[in-house]
């Protein structure tokens, strides 16, 4: 079920996740990973789950299966509506190149 006051999909079989389960997402097979874990996690189906983030089986299926030349406009819609964000950080060797301490890295 969509809840359109908070814009993120809730389903019948939803169970609270303190963690990701993954990790760090190093390619589009681990990104497509953690998407179907939190779908099945809302006991959805790809169909209708696609039909709540307003894309296509096809697309969901792809994404799932990571496949490589996905759409990230489309990604950032399905990660949306699974209340999920997309967060970007440099590498730990980029730290010390970049002049960040190590107790700031996780602030």
């Amino acid at each position: 079920m969509y809840n359109y006051r908070t814009g993120i999909f809730i389903g019948k079989g939803l169970k609270s996740v303190k963690t990701l389960p993954n990790g760090k997402i190093l390619d589009t097979q681990s990104l497509g990973d953690v998407v179907r874990q939190h779908r099945k996690l809302q006991g959805a189906t790809q169909v209708e789950f696609a039909s709540v983030c307003g894309v296509g089986v096809r697309f969901i299926s792809d994404l799932e299966n990571g496949k490589p030349t996905i759409q990230m406009g489309k990604v950032l819609q399905v990660l949306n509506s699974l209340g999920l964000e997309l967060a970007l950080k440099p590498r730990g060797w980029a730290h010390a190149a970049l002049g960040i301490e190590a107790a700031d890295r996780d602030s």
